[in-house]
């Protein structure tokens, strides 16, 4: 196999900037907002370009076992020997083909087609060109409701009518239809449907198949939300109060930067779903937190928050590169008590404390999250959830031996799986630990925000 190619043009373009970061998602350890953000950093792309190559990149990522039953049927060759990085131009033109209503089709053909030559394979135009134009042919502009061997998912709960089916039928083969035509591996949806049925493992396909709606968590220690959406309307922003008191949704997505008030510290990204994490706390000001697994940052900034910035709350994360960003949120957002330590995947080196509340945000699969986080869809694997669960386990225990007599343990996913949520707290429980379930709850995906599970447990004291 020959080495991957590099880009030779003198400038990059939106669709040869998405190329270069699925690229560079091939590494496995690889995280495409990571690798996307370093490739904007580095180029000189125009609003609207930057824009569209983020959609492009994270589109591909989505809907990769999609895009490659589109393209697969018009490549005669043995998939061994079309070069990877091939594979990875025909499927950013068969998304821009199939999945995007805003891009004329002699653009998404004739733009893919010369990424060949402009990643240095010029002689590799004509089968790319070959392969598109056949995909061309194989969409319509019909639209349908109902699954279907030729109805490819769109976002939004539709679906487009394909001249002829390239999918398995659903009636028949339910796992192997929505596995290929949401982009989500067999296995976890074949779990989905024995647990939610084929009809919510749709819905979840769709929910999954675009980007998690934009939303903005108000930093209430320099604005109200009242008055930042009186700004983001005047600023001629879409946007809508959400339903955690904190939340603000925008209906279109965004430059985070040039939102008002990004640079006075009136907001940070964060899900809805996540922000009832750091609610649930209860914190106080003048509260000593812990916050275990606090990269990126999004609650131990919250925690901050709600403590009207006075107390502490310590940040710990084994990733020095990542902690970095929890110092950098909450310096803009002008809090004072968020303090950044870097410790060993042992947790050997945690503060000892006892602390008042310990945020174990743990490690996970990530399956409620799967929009936000695609490159999941390739990576994780069956047996992933039991090695998962054993390091979630410990990291519970670990904020337990952390937590005051009486003070609260807050743990939490953005997984969907039984055994990382309910399975992790109930094993712990049934350790003989000193601990008291006060509540749960789980997020469903799409209601109103992406997935994942919370517990609120209290340490009895003795």
């Amino acid at each position: 196999m020959t080495d991957q190619p590099r880009f030779h043009g003198a400038r990059h373009s939106a669709r040869s900037l998405a190329l270069q970061v699925l690229l560079g998602c091939r590494r496995r350890d690889a995280f495409v907002q990571e690798v996307l953000d370093h490739s904007l950093a580095s180029v000189d792309l125009l609003p609207a370009d930057r824009r569209l190559a983020t959609q492009l990149a994270y589109g591909v990522l989505r809907r990769r076992i999609t895009l490659q039953a589109l393209v697969q049927p018009f490549v005669s060759r043995p998939i061994e020997n079309v070069e990877p990085w091939l594979w990875d131009v025909l499927r950013l033109g068969a998304y821009q083909i199939a999945l995007l209503d805003h891009i004329p089709t002699h653009a998404a053909v004739n733009e893919t087609v010369e990424l060949a030559a402009l990643f240095g394979r010029p002689g590799a135009k004509g089968f790319v060109n070959g392969v598109l134009r056949a995909v061309v042919r194989l969409v319509t502009d019909d639209r349908t409701a109902t699954p279907s061997a030729d109805a490819l998912p769109l976002e939004g709960g539709a679906y487009r009518r394909l001249a002829r089916p390239v999918l398995p039928e659903p009636a028949r083969y339910t796992v192997e239809y929505g596995a290929a035509a949401f982009g989500l591996p067999e296995w976890l949806l074949r779990r989905w449907l024995d647990r939610y049925g084929a009809d919510e493992c749709y819905r979840l396909g769709f929910w999954f198949a675009g980007p998690a709606p934009l939303t903005l968590r108000v930093n209430t220690l320099r604005t109200t939300r009242a008055d930042f959406l009186t700004a983001c309307i005047a600023a001629s922003l879409d946007v809508v109060a959400g339903e955690h008191p904190q939340a603000v949704r925008l209906r279109e997505h965004v430059p985070v930067r040039d939102l008002p008030g990004y640079g006075e510290g009136w907001f940070s990204v964060q899900d809805e779903s996540a922000m009832h994490v750091a609610s649930a706390a209860g914190v106080e000001p003048g509260m000593a937190v812990l916050d275990l697994c606090a990269a990126p940052g999004g609650k131990a900034t919250h925690l901050a928050e709600l403590m009207q910035d006075r107390g502490r709350v310590v940040a710990c994360d084994s990733d020095r590169k990542r902690l970095q960003t929890v110092g950098a949120l909450a310096c803009r957002l002008g809090l004072k008590t968020v303090e950044t330590r870097s410790v060993s995947r042992t947790l050997e080196d945690l503060p000892a404390g006892p602390f008042d509340v310990v945020v174990a945000d743990v490690p996970c699969s990530n399956t409620g999250v799967l929009g936000r986080r695609p490159e999941t869809r390739d990576r994780l694997r069956p047996g992933d959830l039991r090695e998962l669960s054993q390091i979630q386990e410990g990291l519970l225990l670990a904020a337990v031996d952390r937590v005051r007599p009486g003070g609260v343990v807050i743990y939490s996913t953005c997984s969907i799986e039984p055994e990382e949520n309910g399975g992790v707290v109930r094993r712990v429980l049934e350790g003989g630990s000193d601990l008291r379930l006060e509540s749960q709850a789980d997020a469903v995906p799409g209601r109103p925000a992406d997935g994942g599970y919370r517990a609120r447990l209290r340490r009895v004291q003795g």
